[in-house]
């Protein structure tokens, strides 16, 4: 069949805009990839874990459910879960069940089955369940890598004996500890690493290293191990208690056997820590207590602050001068920081509003470039599901998104790299329902 001049003019001229269409569909809608959310499946503690898997949309930032999620976590009550670098290797801390039917676990709520399960990402982001390890101590509650990928370390809020307490941590009676295994490069396997300092009667090398007693959290920095802790009986962490960390054996070595006291910035001991992360070489411990600022004749108060630290001799906190600020007077409890992948930004994940008529949010600063302080974001605070407890960038640095745990949704927004602004998302409510209450979420940027 011929066609006419004309004809082939438009034959020519369909075809080119189908082609163009093609390719640019090609080129931008695309997963660009994962988001995994661990939780319950119903609001009973006991009940079992699951993991929750969406695409990101690149166009977007919506999220498409994957095909065979949701999936099980390995065990009750999952709740922080890591991602090592460079590897496909996933591992899930699964709290186990409480004594007395809710979290958290501690002495006088034991936790049981608790245990870290290993899983292997595959194509289309699907996870396969491998093997189960267990922490040495009891009521395992944070879990971390270091950036090397080649060792795995879990917080147990208590130690599985009391006798090297004060071995380890001057004049201690009772404490937490920290378990530390190596991660096999090929099976993603996990081998305990013992403790070389301490040695029990019988000669053999104990097998944790101790940390003060009611853990709140711990971070990972350049060189050390942190934990934040506090006294039996109170809200939330004051002290901070670093360990050298070697990366060639996993050793944790004492640096300095006294804790820290945390300063909150107004000159006064921090008394309601509730988190400590290292992200853009500062080290941010979020504080959940009343407190007052008068910055150019203004007083200002807020239910909760962040207090950035450098980090000095054997790993002590150096409070960054005029660092410490307030958090939005609209929202309390904050539990999670992350830095923008540029580090111009932080952003912090808020449980609560501070009244009824206020609701969970994330509150975002932006970062000096000289002096590192904060000032919070023009548009600040932006509204989340009910608590929140997670904070994630996806890996192409368009999107930040918070699962939540009251209304089991996932909540997206888009990040706009020039003012730092979370924006709602194009085509969506960026609101997407979870099979139940959130714990924890991760992003696998790798889609083949």
């Amino acid at each position: 069949m011929k066609f006419s001049k004309f004809g082939r003019t438009v034959l020519a001229a369909a075809l080119g805009t189908a082609m163009t269409f093609s390719l640019s569909s090609c080129i931008y809608s695309f997963t660009v990839g994962y988001l995994y959310v661990t939780g319950t499946q119903t609001a009973t503690p006991a009940g079992s874990g699951i993991i929750s898997a969406y695409g990101i949309d690149n166009d977007t930032g919506k999220l498409i459910e994957l095909h065979g999620f949701p999936m099980g976590s390995g065990g009750a009550n999952p709740g922080r879960s890591v991602l090592v670098d460079g590897s496909r290797f996933v591992y899930v801390l699964n709290q186990g069940t409480p004594a007395n039917g809710s979290l958290p676990c501690n002495a006088n709520n034991p936790c049981s089955n608790s245990n870290v399960t290993q899983f292997v990402v595959g194509g289309n982001g699907i996870l396969t369940q491998q093997e189960t390890f267990f922490t040495q101590g009891s009521n395992p509650f944070r879990l971390l890598s270091d950036a090397s990928g080649n060792y795995l370390f879990a917080l147990d809020h208590d130690a599985p004996s009391n006798q090297f307490c004060s071995a380890a941590l001057t004049g201690a009676k009772t404490c937490g500890d920290i378990t530390v295994f190596k991660i096999d490069n090929v099976t993603g396997r996990l081998t305990l690493v013992e403790n070389a300092q301490l040695t029990a009667s019988t000669g053999q090398q104990v097998t944790y290293f101790p940390v003060p007693a009611n853990p709140v959290d711990f971070a990972i920095t350049s060189g050390y191990v942190m934990t934040v802790s506090g006294a039996t009986g109170v809200a939330g962490g004051q002290v901070a208690y670093p360990y050298t960390y070697n990366s060639t054996n996993g050793q944790l070595v004492v640096s300095q056997n006294v804790p820290q006291v945390l300063n909150s910035g107004s000159g006064a001991p921090m008394e309601a820590a509730t988190a400590i992360i290292f992200s853009g070489a500062k080290v941010y411990v979020l504080d959940n207590e009343p407190l007052t600022a008068t910055a150019n004749g203004v007083t200002l108060t807020s239910p909760a602050q962040i207090v950035p630290f450098t980090i000095g001799t054997n790993g002590a906190l150096q409070s960054l001068t005029g660092g410490a600020v307030l958090d939005d007077p609209t929202e309390t409890s904050p539990i999670y920081l992350i830095t923008d992948a540029k580090n111009r930004f932080v952003y912090v994940a808020n449980q609560f509003g501070a009244s009824q008529a206020t609701g969970s949010g994330i509150t975002g600063y932006t970062i000096d470039p000289a002096s590192a302080l904060l000032t919070e974001t023009p548009g600040s605070p932006w509204g989340t599901g009910s608590n929140p407890q997670c904070l994630v960038e996806d890996s192409s640095d368009q999107y930040i998104y918070t699962a939540n745990a009251n209304d089991s949704t996932i909540t997206g927004r888009v990040l706009d790299p020039n003012s730092g602004s979370l924006n709602p998302m194009n085509g969506s409510t960026g609101v997407f329902g979870l099979a139940g209450p959130a714990a924890w979420c991760w992003i696998d940027g790798r889609t083949n």
